[in-house]
């Protein structure tokens, strides 16, 4: 039993609900603030680094969800485990959380290589990939800025698959599609609070994500959004210390950065 039983779909949970726990979890930074003293980058960096006004940002974010959606239809209709009285019978609780742990690696495998040959691939990376990083200094609502064809292949695409791979029903996939956007707003918040559930059970986080954001962690940290297991196995990972900056918040410095 779910809350929106008998109320919505659980397709149509699983297509809209991700889009709106998305705009509520970044709108909440948005809203917060603005809290110097746990910032990754001053808010004088932010505003010079950053080569995007935000209500691009926002179109470019309203746009890929729009893709999203309509795929999530198409695969949900596609799929459907509903009998013939249109009732779909769901797996047991261990069932499900294993099927979530599948599609986090699926997901996980699949962004790792797309992401990295997007920036291996010059062209891909200039004309394709290089919208994403014109937020040098990420920010929450930017989480999903990119350009159409990376949202297709890298967002849109790494979730069919996962969602397809572990075999979980549309109901299960409500809970880790809002779970994988709240996970990836946060990896692009550029806060480091205390407490962060987040900052502590998971390495592959905010200031993480921000070495690879930075120029000499460019080619590094391109797991995403959960492990960064890929990036220890090839060699892309690029260890952090976090340093606090005298006028207040922190930076993330690279290892290997500070010891050339």
């Amino acid at each position: 039993m779910v809350f929106w039983e008998g109320y919505v779909t659980d397709e149509a949970m699983g297509t809209f609900a991700p889009i709106l726990v998305y705009w509520l979890y970044a709108g909440l930074y948005q809203l917060l603030p603005p809290l110097d003293n746990y910032r990754l980058h001053t808010r004088r960096e932010e505003d010079d680094k950053n080569s995007v006004p935000l209500p691009s940002v926002v179109k470019g974010v309203l746009l890929q969800q729009l893709v999203q959606a309509t795929v999530a239809q198409g695969l949900f209709l596609l799929t459907s485990k509903a009998n013939i009285s249109g009732i779909t019978v769901q797996p047991s609780i261990p069932i499900q959380i294993v099927q979530i742990v599948i599609a986090m690696l699926v997901m996980d495998t699949w962004q790792y290589f797309v992401h990295r040959y997007m920036h291996q691939n010059k062209f891909l990376y200039r004309h394709v990939h290089s919208q994403h990083h014109r937020l040098v200094v990420p920010y929450a609502i930017g989480a999903l800025y990119n350009h159409p064809l990376e949202g297709l292949l890298l967002d849109t695409f790494g979730g069919a698959i996962s969602f397809l791979v572990s075999g979980m029903t549309a109901r299960t996939a409500v809970i880790f599609f809002c779970f994988a956007v709240i996970k990836t707003v946060d990896d692009h918040c550029g806060l480091w609070l205390p407490g962060n559930i987040f900052h502590i059970l998971f390495q592959n986080n905010t200031a993480y994500h921000d070495i690879h954001h930075q120029l000499q962690g460019l080619k590094y940290n391109y797991s995403q959004p959960f492990f960064p297991l890929w990036d220890k196995l090839f060699g892309t990972y690029m260890p952090y210390n976090l340093v606090k900056r005298p006028e207040g918040g922190f930076e993330a410095r690279a290892v290997k950065a500070m010891k050339d």
